[in-house]
């Protein structure tokens, strides 16, 4: 599994014209990509990781604060350009591998006392975010 983390003050999901996701004030934004071998226990980690990654003001957690965090699925993160002009996706899991994998990171986030907002699977989502900083990072487990 794959995540980009951005930390955020604000960020929103809008399908079809209608907020679909909404996290305000200071939290993470996060676009997780799946790949064939990925399994619910590296969702697990991927989701402990997130809740306890020290990325927020004064190098606090999302589990120091109580932070939101907003995960979208994004196959496109295993999108490889490396070739040619137009990237191959040969690499994302298809949808029904995928999506279980990222609502179980949203479950195991959840079970850790997290307030997770998300995108819808699978749709053409537009994200808004304000990335605090700025900062991102790559998670891979």
């Amino acid at each position: 599994m794959r995540a980009v983390v951005q930390r955020v003050n604000g960020a929103r999901v809008v399908v079809e014209g209608e907020t679909v996701g909404e996290i305000v004030g200071e939290g993470l934004c996060v676009l997780v990509g799946v790949t064939h071998d990925d399994t619910p226990e590296k969702a697990e980690r991927l989701a402990r990781k997130l809740w306890s990654l020290r990325v927020l003001e004064g190098e606090k957690s999302c589990s120091d604060t109580g932070a939101p965090l907003l995960v979208v699925s994004q196959f496109t993160l295993y999108g490889d350009a490396r070739k040619g002009r137009r990237p191959t996706w040969n690499a994302a899991a298809p949808g029904p591998v995928a999506e279980p994998l990222v609502d179980e990171v949203c479950a195991r986030l959840r079970a850790l006392g997290a307030h997770v907002e998300t995108g819808r699977f699978g749709a053409k989502m537009q994200v808004s975010l304000v990335n605090d900083g700025p900062f991102t990072v790559l998670l891979e487990v």
